[in-house]
């Protein structure tokens, strides 16, 4: 059986997850637009829909019966935990066969633009999480410099590889009981899940040496002009290398040899020093409008950012700054 989804639109895809809740389901992943199409009953069902999470999304679930089916995912990549195999199974995809069930705690990793056919026999329960992308791409680039082009997320079955199945309970464990701070703890897990699978597909302990030396001194001018001016509207990693004309990969290993710093955390740099500036000229102003004028989404972000560089929140800098 093999089935598509098209084009949904967010109506949509919350329709689907109400019918998933209440027990028939419809849609397994309803936050990818591809979709994993069955038809039985569930006994359990938690997902990160509606959560506000970002770099990946979670689905748990436990079923039970006999059941074939296909899931196609061409926007993300999927790693799959089974926390109890089916007494059967039958899987296939990019090269991968399996022909019985995986033992509790293995891995299965599919790379975004699979299809994966699935038949089963018995209850089974699986932690599902869907990594996006880019994500992969700019932990690659920016930690491991390699180059963004590079294919680091190949197909791979049955994995024994504790780091990664810890990182994976740690977003089960949101998913079914976290609190305040979730979506920046399911962000900071979406970049620890990526640096253990690349790890692991690629072999990479430390970073490589560097061999493209640094930034022209002109050209490392040039770019933090760009950045000082463009820090509210979050500069990305391409836009900065277009202004000095190279690829965003040699980019950002020629910017890290010249600062000390890759791209995004230089930029996270200049924004806490632009906010204690702001903080001591206006003793007024809300830390939330000061959080939206440097350029961080919000002010769990901000404050973040700014205790891990200075050392102290933004309401403690600004008590001290009034009392020197």
């Amino acid at each position: 059986m093999m089935m598509r989804q098209e084009g949904n639109s967010p109506k949509e895809l919350e329709e689907l997850q109400k019918t998933v809740l209440f027990g028939e389901i419809k849609a397994l992943h309803p936050l990818d637009l591809n979709g994993y199409y069955s038809a039985l009953r569930e006994k359990s069902f938690a997902t990160s829909y509606g959560m506000e999470w970002k770099g990946l999304q979670a689905v748990r679930l436990e079923n039970s019966g006999a059941e074939s089916g296909a899931v196609i995912t061409r926007s993300t990549h999927v790693l799959g935990l089974i926390v109890r195999p089916p007494e059967k199974m039958e899987r296939r995809y990019e090269g991968v066969k399996r022909d019985m069930p995986p033992p509790a705690g293995s891995i299965s990793v599919v790379p975004a633009g699979s299809s994966v056919l699935s038949r089963w026999q018995g209850s089974r329960e699986w932690l599902f999480i869907y990594l996006e992308p880019s994500l992969v791409t700019r932990v690659a680039a920016e930690s491991f410099e390699f180059d963004p082009s590079r294919t680091v997320v190949p197909p791979l079955d049955g994995l024994n590889v504790p780091e990664l199945r810890s990182a994976m309970l740690a977003v089960d464990a949101e998913l079914r009981g976290g609190g305040v701070g979730g979506p920046l703890m399911a962000e900071s897990l979406a970049n620890v899940l990526a640096v253990h699978l690349i790890r692991h597909t690629t072999g990479a302990r430390r970073l490589p040496a560097s061999a493209d030396g640094v930034l022209p001194r002109r050209k490392l001018r040039t770019v933090i002009e760009y950045i000082m001016e463009n820090l509210e509207d979050s500069p990305t990693l391409d836009q900065m290398a277009a202004v000095v004309h190279l690829s965003p990969y040699h980019f950002a290993r020629q910017f890290k040899a010249s600062t000390g710093l890759p791209p995004h955390q230089y930029v996270i740099a200049r924004r806490v020093e632009r906010a204690q500036h702001l903080l001591r000229a206006d003793g007024e102003i809300g830390l939330a409008e000061v959080a939206l004028r440097i350029g961080f989404p919000d002010q769990s972000h901000f404050s973040f950012h700014f205790k891990r560089i200075v050392g102290v929140t933004p309401r403690q800098f600004r008590i001290s700054a009034r009392k020197a």
